[in-house]
């Protein structure tokens, strides 16, 4: 089996978070920086099996899109150019940062460590990630 990949876009930093062969367990990867995105994605996809990109969809609490959108829909648009043979969904992403600074509460993470966004980013793809695997 391959693994899906998930993402939680943002304009500077970009969440990863993967499955395991078995698509069973999601688990941080990493956070780039929104401009290098394409060029991990290209080394990673060419490393590793994907199946799938799972990428967070935000949305507002009326369930509208949020104005985060505007930039994802390009971004989504490349990603199929740049990967035409892996199918995308999206997994709304509400709620997941203030999940993901809950998280690093409850490992016990210090403030400091806290307010490390890129590890809140990572977080949060995982979440979306887990969500996406409950779901299905």
């Amino acid at each position: 089996m391959a693994r899906i990949l998930a993402i939680d876009f943002g304009t500077k930093r970009t969440g990863i978070a993967v499955t395991d062969e078995l698509q069973i367990i999601a688990s941080g990867l990493t956070t780039v920086e929104t401009k290098d995105l394409f060029a991990f994605l290209k080394e990673y996809v060419s490393n590793e099996s994907v199946e799938l990109f799972v990428i967070g969809e935000p949305k507002r609490l009326n369930n509208e899109a949020s104005e985060s959108e505007v930039a994802i829909k390009p971004f989504i648009d490349k990603l199929t150019k740049t990967f035409p043979d892996i199918p995308f969904t999206r997994v709304d992403e509400r709620f997941t940062s203030k999940m993901a600074f809950q998280t690093m509460i409850d490992s016990g993470l210090t403030k400091k460590q806290r307010k490390n966004k890129a590890l809140v980013d990572e977080i949060s793809a995982t979440i979306i990630l887990q969500s996406y695997l409950y779901s299905r």
